[in-house]
């Protein structure tokens, strides 16, 4: 039976999410250079994969047996499918701005009022954890209780890791790059030589360098 890991990984790579360059590197805001992308915010063009998506956060939520009362999407990548699984759950839907705005009230969390309510953040991809932590921090700030960050993917980084932990916010994912490379090889889309680049890349992303 396939797993919600391979299968994930495999929808991305159906719908080219996941990208891989390896003689053509980009450098993400972060600064790290990649051989790599991931790029879900064309999921919802694709509605019979993104279901399953949806469907794959929920069955997170109830093994991971998470509580909560409202469901925030990070602005912009996390917004479609922190909606479409609040609307799916019926559950209260918020979303974060990256920044507060220049005029009206100047909040960065919108949509209702989280004081005090359990919050489940929502994340299409997380890179080093910055923007999905930065997010963490506003809800909080308008007194949200925030323990669990799901995301469709993570790279999977140390640091990443790391940090969310030291926030005390546990981030469970759909897929993951081992699952991604395995299907990536099956789909014909890398050879051994490539998935053996992104490997490397993954063991010390901060530092690599292209071949």
């Amino acid at each position: 039976m396939e797993t919600l890991d391979t299968r994930i990984a495999r929808i991305l790579l159906e719908i080219n999410a996941v990208g891989f360059a390896p003689d053509r590197p980009i450098t993400f805001k972060s600064g790290i250079v990649s051989p790599v992308y991931v790029d879900n915010r064309g999921l919802p063009y694709h509605p019979a994969q993104w279901r399953i998506v949806i469907e794959g956060f929920q069955s997170l939520i109830h093994q991971e047996q998470m509580r909560f009362d409202v469901v925030a999407g990070v602005a912009v990548g996390g917004v479609p499918h922190s909606a479409a699984l609040a609307y799916t759950l019926e559950r209260p839907s918020v979303f974060i701005r990256k920044e507060a705005k220049g005029h009206g009230k100047q909040k960065r969390v919108e949509g209702g009022d989280v004081q005090g309510r359990r919050v489940l953040l929502i994340e299409d991809l997380v890179t080093t954890g910055g923007s999905s932590l930065d997010g963490v921090a506003a809800l909080r700030e308008e007194g949200a209780l925030v323990e669990f960050t799901l995301a469709i993917v993570s790279y999977g980084f140390p640091e990443s890791l790391a940090a969310f932990e030291s926030a005390g916010v546990q981030l469970h994912t759909l897929t993951n790059f081992r699952a991604i490379m395995e299907q990536a090889q099956q789909l014909g889309k890398l050879d051994a030589s490539q998935v053996a680049t992104v490997s490397e890349w993954l063991k010390d992303p901060y530092n690599w360098k292209q071949p």
